[in-house]
């Protein structure tokens, strides 16, 4: 069985996020760090540990997007992946949610892998829609945020929180497409050898002709959802030192919380 990892580049979690002044897009300058999304970590690492295990006789990983990506799919590569494909094709551009999982269903059809690991959620757009509608796509069972699993010959059983302390338990018979939560492991680091190995490997580009994809079933003009505007989180207002003795300070501290605040 092959293992398909979707693989996104994201700017850092420390990379300070301008917004144009027209409050349209975000400024990706030369100042933005970029990685690989940290969720998607968790499913490479999940692959790898399978294939180690002998449940998968190669993990590959698909990305979509322009030559940037490529040092992510590097990254990925290093660690241990077996091969990668970069989707991209100038129809591509502009792609939301649902263009991106018709392109990625379309590249595991093509690869013909039996299961599919992908992050519960990009940290950029945060929407955790791609992997549902990657499973619907393909018409294979699927489950969401999970934060451990079991293979066993051709059921997988994961586990999932569902608030208040208690765990789903749920179970899919491959193919399948599992999307990955924090705590699911501990991702490695790419080794030295794994480095200089990665180097040498080829990335496959695979465009619309190649996945038999309609062009205008994906690209900005194909787009169901839009952004309009966008802006940063309003800033937040100026803390009060409150004067006096201990018995006048606790009394104006109550009413700021309950007239100001409104928390009480």
């Amino acid at each position: 069985m092959k293992i398909g990892v979707c693989l996104k580049q994201v700017p850092a979690t420390d990379t300070r996020i301008k917004i144009n002044p027209e409050g349209t897009d975000v400024v990706l300058g030369a100042d933005v760090k970029w990685e690989v999304n940290p969720y998607d970590e968790f499913a490479l690492e999940a692959a790898l540990l399978m294939k180690e295990a002998g449940q998968a006789s190669d993990v590959i990983i698909f990305s979509v997007g322009d030559e940037d990506c490529e040092a992510r799919i590097k990254d990925g590569l290093a660690r241990g992946a077996g091969s990668a494909v970069r989707l991209f094709d100038p129809a591509f551009v502009g792609s939301d949610a649902l263009g991106v999982s018709r392109i990625l269903s379309a590249a595991m059809k093509k690869a013909d892998v039996g299961l599919v690991l992908c992050g519960k959620q990009a940290v950029d757009s945060d929407s955790s829609q791609v992997p549902p509608m990657v499973a619907e796509l393909l018409g294979w069972q699927q489950i969401t945020s999970v934060h451990a699993m079991e293979l066993n010959g051709d059921v997988l059983e994961g586990r999932r929180a569902s608030g208040s302390g208690n765990t789903d338990v749920v179970r899919a018979t491959l193919p399948a497409v599992i999307s990955c939560d924090k705590g699911l492991n501990t991702p490695r680091f790419a080794s030295l050898r794994g480095i200089m190995m990665a180097k040498r490997k080829k990335i496959d580009v695979w465009g619309a002709a190649d996945l038999g994809v309609d062009p205008s079933s994906v690209g900005a003009s194909a787009a169901v959802t839009q952004e309009f505007s966008m802006a940063p989180p309003p800033e937040r207002p100026s803390g009060h030192i409150i004067e006096g003795d201990a018995s006048s300070q606790a009394a104006e501290l109550f009413r700021l919380l309950r007239e100001e605040a409104k928390v009480l």
